[in-house]
């Protein structure tokens, strides 16, 4: 019996060539040199969720990406999932859900002031949100689930005007206290959290401002999207259940930063988590909620489309990517 080996697939090949059958030619097409537009969709009972990709932020791997493990460590497990150990990969991915008759979107990504900075690689919403056949002005509400950059900075145009103009804008109301106290501002340590407060105060201002409304935890911020406190990433973040229909999808925000990494490593603390030990505590309680009642997670810094489920694995927990499906 041929063993398939590489060395026999050659053979193979020039094999087929001796024989007379002719060689492959260039395409007469020129090279496209993009990606197709980043949305996907799929239903929850009656809700019709539209993921939508804000493309993603490459950076040099740096040796603090998580502070209570080695580099090595880090760099170990990356090369695990086959990613790059010296160049971090982070998806923005929004969620559009079509709900009640009203248009929900779930954070923002980075807007056009994000498009511009990174010369296409992220801020790339509302181009891939007109390719899905919608537009800023058809969206009713958005949710915020936390007040970071790549979830926020999308509410405004980079003429500081409202980018979503017809919109209400639903936040955590502890994450809305926080960001907004002027004594927790002013005893913000110099870099990250300094630099958050600042743009915070540049978003949540002018026009903005006046369409805010705050939500607690527990609520049906609306119909169909209950809030759920999660605590940890930042002092104030939430994630929210969707359900319709006896059907459920958790958008979990920023439980995990990517799930190759702190998933499958939930006692790694990120850079990016306010306070570390509570977000461990947080992550690990809603993974075991997630595993156990098999729910369907929307993680917002998942490989797109961005939706899996998760079950325990070691000591941690292994996310299972739910496949394409080409109907709806």
């Amino acid at each position: 019996m041929t063993q398939l080996t590489r060395r026999t697939l050659l053979g193979g090949s020039a094999a087929a060539l001796s024989l007379g059958f002719p060689a492959l030619g260039h395409a007469a097409a020129p090279a496209a040199g993009k990606q197709a537009p980043g949305f996907y969709r799929y239903k929850v009972g009656d809700i019709e969720v539209t993921v939508v990709s804000d493309g993603v932020n490459r950076f040099k791997v740096p040796d603090e990406l998580v502070s209570n493990a080695k580099p090595a460590d880090v760099k170990a497990a990356l090369a695990a999932a086959f990613m790059s150990t010296e160049m971090f990969e982070n998806t923005y991915t929004p969620v559009v859900l079509n709900t009640a008759g009203k248009l929900v979107l779930i954070d923002t990504g980075t807007g056009e002031a994000g498009f511009n900075g990174s010369k296409g690689m992220n801020g790339q919403f509302m181009n891939n949100l007109a390719a899905a056949g919608m537009n800023a002005g058809m969206i009713d509400t958005v949710i915020i689930s936390h007040y970071h950059g790549d979830h926020v900075n999308g509410l405004l145009k980079t003429d500081n005007t409202p980018a979503f103009p017809n919109a209400e804008i639903l936040v955590p109301a502890a994450e809305h206290r926080f960001w907004m106290d002027d004594g927790e501002m002013s005893r913000a340590p110099k870099g990250r959290m300094e630099g958050l407060f600042k743009n915070n105060r540049r978003v949540f201002s002018g026009d903005v401002i006046k369409r805010v409304k705050t939500y607690d935890s527990g609520k049906e911020v609306v119909p169909g999207i209950t809030a759920v406190s999660t605590p940890g990433h930042s002092i104030g973040h939430h994630s929210h259940m969707i359900s319709s229909a006896g059907k459920t999808v958790f958008v979990q925000g920023d439980v995990t930063n990517v799930p190759f990494l702190f998933a499958r490593n939930p006692g790694w603390h990120p850079a990016f988590d306010q306070i570390p030990a509570q977000a461990e505590e947080t992550r690990r309680k809603t993974y075991d909620m997630l595993a156990t009642d098999k729910l369907m997670v929307q993680g917002f810094h998942y490989p797109f489309p961005s939706v899996a489920y998760v079950e325990k694995s070691g000591t941690g927990y292994r996310e299972t990517m739910v496949p394409w499906n080409p109907t709806i």
